[in-house]
């Protein structure tokens, strides 16, 4: 088994002016990956707005800096994320599939499998 990291972005301002039907929407396809997937979902978040994050990063002498919000210069963000075991990504695909994100216009779905060294 393989875990898989599946990646949440939307454009946060579309996310805030969710209508309730459309938010009731967004919640069934997260319930209905958790209910398909089981214990293969080993971790699962919601992440703050990017308006609160914080990038570290060197600049050209090496010296660490940091900066508010993410680094790069983007409507879509990180919004949450799960991490599931499965056998492959077509699997993993397949549950990805139910959430409204994958499908909405301001929004994706990213999934990158984990490199596990050992």
């Amino acid at each position: 088994m393989a875990k898989y990291l599946v990646l949440i972005y939307g454009d946060e301002r579309e996310w805030a002016g969710m209508s309730d039907e459309v938010r009731q929407q967004l919640g069934a396809g997260h319930r209905d990956l958790v209910e398909a997937a089981g214990a293969a979902v080993l971790d699962t978040r919601e992440l703050e707005p990017a308006s609160v994050a914080t990038t570290l990063r060197a600049d050209a002498s090496g010296k660490l800096t940091t900066t508010d919000g993410p680094f790069l210069k983007t409507k879509e963000a990180v919004g949450g994320y799960y991490l599931i075991e499965a056998r492959d990504l077509d699997e993993v695909m397949g549950l990805a599939s139910r959430l409204y994100e994958a499908t909405a216009g301001h929004s994706g779905v990213e999934i990158r499998p984990v490199v596990e060294r050992g």
